[in-house]
């Protein structure tokens, strides 16, 4: 069984940054791809980034340039820094991890607000 919790999250005047952390109980962290979900209020949830197990990343186009994803596998935490915010990027930001087997887990998301 794993567990997600996300942290990091908060309210951000535009322009502002917020780095959110993903820690995961278990042991298949290192083996696992990560990704970062988001949905914001009336909208589906709609994948940000992910990292492969081995450190490949890739971003949806209107967060490229300003997130960056990275893992810490000796600490079971996936990071989403977040630079250059913008109001849109208000959500709830999920962590998942995909396992080799294809199962998926879900944190209990963490609530980013971008306003001034």
């Amino acid at each position: 069984q794993v567990h997600l919790v996300e942290s990091g999250g908060g309210l951000v005047q535009p322009g502002g940054s917020l780095r959110l952390s993903c820690v995961a109980s278990g042991s298949i962290f290192s083996v696992s791809t990560m990704h970062w979900y988001r949905q914001a209020p009336g909208k589906q949830r709609d994948l940000v980034a992910f990292i492969t197990s081995s450190g490949n990343t890739k971003y949806v186009d209107s967060v490229k340039g300003r997130f960056t994803i990275s893992r810490d596998n000796a600490k079971n935490t996936v990071y989403l820094q977040m630079d250059t915010l913008k109001p849109e990027d208000t959500a709830v930001y999920y962590c998942n991890l995909e396992a080799p087997s294809g199962y998926n887990y879900w944190g209990q998301g963490t609530q980013v607000t971008v306003s001034s």
